[in-house]
């Protein structure tokens, strides 16, 4: 069984933090492969801050073949697997179609802490809670503790805040912002 982390993501603009933790995770973990998932239309953003998904895809394919070692840039795809699938991108739907698509896969599903701390108002997270591991990448995120978090509470597969990962203090909106002015 080939283990698969899903990192899926707008990657508008994709940047040196994106491949800096990919190409960790392809290093110090036991991935057989890493999916960047392109997601042509994420419900938490405006769809008019998005590039097109076909070159925001080739974007994530050229950063992937910038990796200078081979045998990790080989565990990392870029992937257009959720283009196929109904608008907007549910984070629940994409996994349950990649499930029925590769069963003899398992799917680990890679997100910041900043997602984690509000990962309860996703759409059917207890599915995705309960049906896949979640690792979760630390970005020193300044959000406020809470007293017992929902993965220690819920009934959740596993949530692993990933450690020794370096610290890239970088955002895609931090680089439109700075963009546009």
């Amino acid at each position: 069984m080939a283990k698969i982390g899903i990192y899926g993501g707008s990657f508008n603009p994709i940047h040196f933090g994106h491949i800096g933790l990919v190409t960790w995770l392809a290093e110090h973990t036991d991935l057989d492969a890493l999916w960047m998932m392109v997601t042509p239309n994420n419900p938490l953003k405006p769809a008019h801050i998005l590039a097109d998904e076909k070159t925001r895809l080739h974007e994530v394919k050229k950063a992937i073949n910038a990796i200078k070692s081979i045998s990790i840039r080989k565990k990392i795809i870029a992937s257009d697997f959720e283009f196929s699938l109904s608008k907007p991108s549910y984070t629940a739907n994409t996994l349950r179609c990649l499930q029925a698509k590769y069963p003899s896969h398992q799917f680990v599903l890679i997100i910041g802490e900043d997602n984690i701390h509000i990962f309860n108002q996703w759409r059917e997270w207890q599915y995705i809670a309960s049906h896949f591991e979640i690792w979760v990448y630390p970005r020193h995120c300044n959000i406020e503790p809470q007293k017992k978090p929902w993965w220690e509470i819920e009934n959740v597969k596993g949530v692993h805040i990933l450690s020794g990962v370096p610290y890239f203090d970088i955002s895609s909106s931090e680089i439109r912002n700075n963009t546009n002015r």
